[in-house]
């Protein structure tokens, strides 16, 4: 009787709980239906206490209902037990699904045998399956499930034997519009090491996002893998792809190859998700149906967002991976002068600036090290050190300079080369590093000599709080010290995945990390000497937290050329694509970088490719020139008059722009929206707006679409529904009652398409300023 007693009370309990907790209507927004802010921020760690607790009960608190809801803070996940599936909702759009499953198998875990190919900071993957296992949802889901009402945790069995226990993936609310999840297989202990969620999605869904991809702006049908690695040369492009793989196997790069991945996404349907993970992972969208997410890793874990626009997806994941601060005001003045050559090519180029009365913020000295002849052309010599026989009386220069309000800023990298034996060094880097142990070594516990074009170098091991404080010395007493405003912190992508690291962390799990800790280091100088807001360093590298460190992105380096593979054409997607994954503060080398003297072809870059990118980049965050790897075979903005003219032209309109980049940055650090942007930020429910390439939005005001063909003055462009005048003619085009498609056959020299909306009062300022330059 006494065992009775007890287990009636226990059914008496059950169903209380289930009355409270388990039938939570999607549109109850009642106090009662929220969680207390102290559980929205729980650990994974809790999370598994929670679930193996309740896995163990003897009986699952689940109502087996044939559509269940379960809340969790604004989440709720909905079931449908009978057809094994469940969708997730948000109680701001109870209607709208923003996850659910897909016909397919939902888990997919495998053991494979990989090896890793690295070819001058290039990776390829060959892979050979051991063997796999999959799992879905099947009829006995309502008794796999487990809700508490902070977390709700579905398990399952795999198909196939010889497969471990099971899997189990967990959900949780991290915040108002956030929701976390966690894929695991049980038990922990196993040998799989590739790992997939599999989930639907509409065949008409576009996907926007993964950092800077520079090739296509819409990944739906793509496999897209998510590594930091050299870009490539050509990637993809015909033939400069072949002959540089003809030098250098592996080098050329392809589609998907980026200095920036990021494990993030949004898509036209308004549906974001992301990964925490740092390791190498994969988004399949090839096929219409079904997403596949692959990660080399045992635990999967990620947040899937909820927002009424892509700007409110944007804000929130911007809330996780951290936001750009404002550039200094001085950057926002003025061009960047990118130039080599020392002390006496600084004043001769100065001069030929200042008669034509430019707007100077800084000049770039990138070869304030010593230049070395290389495989490529010219390259650094990597040791952070002034050169004083290419730049001899630095101080009087930068003084110099600094009386005119001029800045001066160089370069770096966390590499360090070995200069035994070379003239006019006083410091050798790399024996000091290595002397100290604050190099990353190898299997062997030897310095990793990392292969860049034609010499090795050692590369600084940012797992090492030591090493980190010593570069910090490098930057400030032979940067800092001797005048530098900014830099640019070149590379990260290049740590070995088989390295051996001071901490002893797993090299593959570092690899998409090391780029956001060089930002992190250069950033913690910056804080550290009271820097902030008045010196800047720009990174090409970088993951999904590199946003949270870095001070402004370049995109690297692009060919000297017009081709959506790697020229002008893959810069706009690169920093269009960006701006969805937090990149808030990016820019490119005006005119390109890549030049190649090859036997079949020379890629030079010519004075039409010069004179577009300046106008191009007048309406970006930085204004920066660039002589590339050959500056002798390329046409530099100093190469003739017309050159100069109109380089000194657009940089009075850059720095015209400058009072709404500074409003455009307030929102960048205050809610992470991207200085340029795709217009579909602004017209999602435009169906137009989505397909556009080569065009984009400065702030919500503007609309640039530059000449991007070579030897062209016509660019057919669309504008959203509105009344948008050109900006050079003050001409009225478009339609207030829908988008118009536009073709402007006078897109002359001076004159790229640009369009601000009628009666912006962003616009109207910046008429006035040009009027005020006597550029209009």
């Amino acid at each position: 009787m006494k065992t009775s007693i007890i287990y009636i009370c226990y059914l008496v309990f059950i169903a209380l709980i289930q009355l409270s907790c388990t039938e939570s209507p999607r549109n109850n927004n009642s106090a009662d239906g929220d969680i207390d802010a102290d559980t929205q921020d729980i650990t994974t760690d809790e999370i598994d206490d929670l679930v193996n607790d309740q896995v163990n009960d003897s009986e699952s608190d689940v109502d087996h209902g044939v559509d269940s809801e379960y809340q969790l803070g604004n989440f709720f996940l909905v079931f449908d037990f009978t057809q094994s599936t469940f969708s997730i909702f948000h109680s701001d759009n109870p209607e709208k699904q923003i996850w659910y499953t897909g016909s397919n198998s939902l888990v997919e875990a495998s053991k494979v045998q990989r090896e890793v190919e690295e070819q001058r900071g290039s990776y390829n993957f060959v892979e050979n399956s051991t063997w796999s296992c999959t799992g879905n949802l099947d009829e006995n889901l309502g008794e796999n499930l487990v809700y508490d009402g902070s977390s709700l945790s579905i398990s399952g069995s795999f198909a196939q034997e010889n497969c471990p226990d099971g899997w189990r993936l967990s959900f949780f609310a991290k915040t108002d519009s956030s929701l976390g999840f966690k894929l695991e297989i049980l038990p922990a202990e196993n040998e799989i090491n590739l790992l997939s969620l599999n989930y639907g999605t509409d065949s008409s869904e576009k996907f926007f996002g993964f950092g800077e991809q520079f090739t296509w702006l819409n990944l739906k049908g793509r496999k897209v893998i998510i590594i930091s690695q050299e870009q490539g040369i050509g990637r993809g492009a015909e033939p400069v792809t072949s002959t540089i793989n003809t030098i250098s196997p592996g080098s050329g790069g392809d589609w998907y190859t980026t200095y920036a991945a990021v494990p993030h996404y949004i898509t036209s349907k308004n549906r974001s998700l992301f990964l925490e993970n740092t390791k190498v992972s994969l988004f399949d969208l090839e096929n219409p149906d079904k997403v596949k997410v692959q990660l080399h890793g045992k635990v999967m874990e990620g947040r899937i967002l909820a927002g009424s626009s892509p700007l409110e997806l944007i804000e929130e994941y911007t809330a996780w991976s951290g936001r750009m601060p404002a550039l200094p005001s001085w950057l926002n003045q003025g061009a960047v002068v990118g130039m080599q050559g020392g002390t006496a090519e600084v004043y001769a180029k100065l001069q030929l600036l200042e008669n034509h009365n430019t707007p100077i913020a800084a000049f770039w000295l990138q070869d304030w090290v010593g230049k070395r002849s290389t495989l490529i052309g010219s390259q650094l010599w990597w040791n952070w050190e002034l050169n004083e026989t290419a730049y001899p009386d630095w101080g009087q220069l930068v003084s110099h300079l600094e009386d005119k309000g001029i800045r001066v800023m160089g370069y770096v990298n966390p590499f360090l080369v070995d200069v035994s034996g070379q003239e006019g060094f006083t410091r050798n880097l790399f024996a000091e590093a290595e002397s100290a142990g604050y190099l990353v070594k190898n299997q062997e516990d030897q310095t990793y000599l990392v292969q860049n074009t034609d010499f090795s170098a050692g590369m600084i091991d940012l797992s090492n709080p030591a090493a980190r404080t010593w570069f910090k010395n490098i930057l400030k007493e032979e940067m800092s010290d001797i005048g530098f405003s900014g830099w640019m912190a070149d590379f990260a992508e290049a740590l070995p995945f088989d390295a051996k690291l001071y901490d002893q962390s797993d090299a593959a799990a570092w690899h998409n990390k090391y780029p956001v800790e060089w930002a992190r280091l250069n950033r913690e100088f910056i804080q550290d000497e009271g820097l902030e807001g008045e010196t800047v360093f720009f990174n090409r590298a970088g993951f999904s937290r590199s946003p949270a460190y870095c001070t402004l992105f370049w995109l690297g380096d692009q060919l000297v050329t017009f081709d959506g593979d790697d020229g002008m054409k893959s810069a706009i997607k690169g920093m269009i694509s960006a701006g969805f994954s937090g990149y808030s503060l990016n820019h490119s080398d005006i005119g390109g970088y890549t030049t190649i003297s090859a036997w079949i072809k020379n890629w030079y870059r010519s004075e039409d490719l010069l004179l577009r990118w300046m106008e191009m980049a007048a309406f970006t965050p930085v204004f920066r020139t660039h002589e590339g790897n050959q500056p002798e075979n390329n046409v530099q903005f100093y190469s003739n008059p017309t050159t100069l003219e109109h380089f000194s032209t657009f940089a009075k309109v850059y720095q015209a722009l400058a009072f709404y980049r500074e409003e455009l940055m307030v929102e960048a650090a205050q809610l992470g929206y991207p200085l340029v942007r795709h217009p579909f930020l602004h017209y999602p429910d435009d169906p137009v707006v989505a397909d556009l390439e080569y065009q984009w939005m400065l702030g919500s005001e503007f609309m640039v679409a530059p000449v991007v063909s070579p030897n062209s003055s016509t660019v057919d462009l669309y504008l959203p529904k509105g009344n948008w005048v050109h900006l050079w003619s003050g001409d009225l085009y478009g339609d207030p009652a829908q988008g118009s498609f536009v073709t402007i056959n006078d897109a002359f020299y001076g004159f790229p398409p640009v369009f601000y909306k009628q009666n912006s009062p962003a616009g109207l300022t910046l008429v006035q300023n040009l009027v005020d330059r006597g550029i209009l």
